[in-house]
């Protein structure tokens, strides 16, 4: 059903045309909810934190004048007034000659400036005898130190991790605003596929595509809404393709987009509705059968059936409209150059994407090896790939020992073969 194979640029062009990306909304969310979501809210600081003086040692505080002096052959004794323990205001002060016992963390009762730390002491009834001098302030963390109230501690767009999550707790904030993220429809199509879990007939295989993409949508910061497997018969597929449609904002399906004659999934979904599949197959290798269809404003991609194709597919056309919905930067894949292991080929006419393994030689440095995956190993390609070599339609070959770039799928790939 191909009307029309589009460049790979040319297909690039065509949907970000067709779906001018738009935030889908602001929510707030529970703090335990908010991680990996993008920010819609600066955050401003309505509190010092810490919010008092506190001791950063286990010792006693102290005024750092009576300790002037103090050195192991001439020792200060003074007084102890008391304890301050942490968790709760100091019921002692430190007045001239004496200190307070304390510990990590606990406010700085009134009267100290220093604190020294326990090593340095030696404790007999209600006596103290300090064998260092302390420096004022020492190992106190000022009120505000480390963040000060009024300050923006977080601005909005940011991508909410461990650490920036950390601070909204500091600050007492139990809910954040943050961007909705389009949630996505996955479901996957032939008579030869099984869902993880039920028992495996003759001739049938697991179904791969359904997991590796919606783990994918995750990672793109969307939500995946996985519908099943489905068979290639017209009026199933219809009503499956409707109840994803009515469930979310963007549909992706894998297998039935080739020319054979199950191959029904472009008709299936162009009979959807306006204005229906614009793009008809890629000039790509691996991906050529790739579809994607507008149903109402509602991006559909159809992708091939083959995974390594499916995911590098995701990769390369979904991937960057997940996220610009869900308000997340598009970062530029990591990159790394690398020496060609072998003379790589190109299909003739077509963007070619390699898959490649990363592999640390002693004398060439880094290497770039090709996974094969157009045989039954394809499983395997998906977990061995650390990224892949693009070639341009006008390129006849790579060399064996030519410079290459490869574009990461993680970061750690590259970390991990270097």
């Amino acid at each position: 059903m191909f009307r029309k194979l589009l460049t790979f640029d040319e297909a690039k062009k065509a949907i970000e045309s067709q779906f001018r990306a738009k935030p889908l909304g602001v929510e707030e969310i529970s703090l335990l909810e908010s991680s990996n979501r993008v920010l819609a809210e600066n955050i401003t600081a309505n509190m010092d934190i810490p919010p008092f003086n506190r001791s950063t040692v286990d010792g006693y505080a102290v005024r750092a004048e009576d300790t002037f002096g103090a050195e192991e052959n001439r020792p200060v004794a003074l007084q102890v007034s008391g304890t301050v323990n942490i968790g709760e205001l100091p019921r002692t002060a430190v007045r001239k000659g004496e200190a307070a016992e304390i510990v990590t963390g606990a406010p700085i009762p009134e009267g100290a400036d220093a604190v020294v730390m326990i090593e340095y002491t030696s404790r007999k009834g209600d006596r103290v005898t300090v064998f260092s001098a302390a420096a004022k302030n020492e190992n106190v963390m000022k009120a505000g130190a480390d963040i000060k109230k009024g300050e923006t501690v977080l601005k909005r767009g940011q991508l909410l991790g461990s650490r920036e999550i950390g601070v909204l707790a500091a600050l007492g904030k139990a809910k954040t605003k943050v961007h909705m993220v389009p949630r996505v429809a996955v479901l996957s199509t032939g008579p030869e596929v099984t869902e993880p879990g039920r028992n495996l007939p003759p001739g049938k295989i697991y179904d791969i595509n359904a997991y590796t993409l919606s783990t994918a949508v995750l990672e793109s910061g969307g939500k995946p809404v996985y519908l099943g497997v489905f068979p290639d018969k017209a009026g199933e597929l219809h009503e499956a393709l409707v109840r994803a449609l009515a469930c979310s904002d963007m549909v992706v399906t894998s297998g039935g987009v080739s020319v054979g004659p199950k191959d029904i999934m472009p008709k299936t979904v162009d009979a959807l509705g306006e204005p229906g599949i614009f793009v008809s197959g890629v000039a790509i290798k691996p991906g050529k059968p790739m579809t994607v269809a507008s149903i109402a404003g509602k991006p559909v991609f159809s992708l091939p059936g083959h995974p390594a194709s499916a995911l590098l597919t995701f990769q390369l056309f979904v991937r960057p409209l997940i996220q610009a919905m869900s308000c997340r930067k598009t970062e530029k894949r990591p990159e790394v150059r690398a020496l060609a292991s072998m003379r790589m080929f190109p299909a003739k006419g077509r963007r070619t994407f390699i898959m490649v393994n990363l592999k640390s030689e002693k004398a060439k440095g880094l290497v770039a090896e090709p996974v094969p995956t157009a045989v039954s190993g394809a499983i395997t390609a998906l977990a061995k790939a650390d990224g892949f070599v693009e070639i341009s339609e006008d390129v006849q070959f790579i060399d064996a020992g030519e410079q290459v770039t490869v574009k990461l799928f993680k970061t750690e790939d590259y970390l991990q073969a270097s």
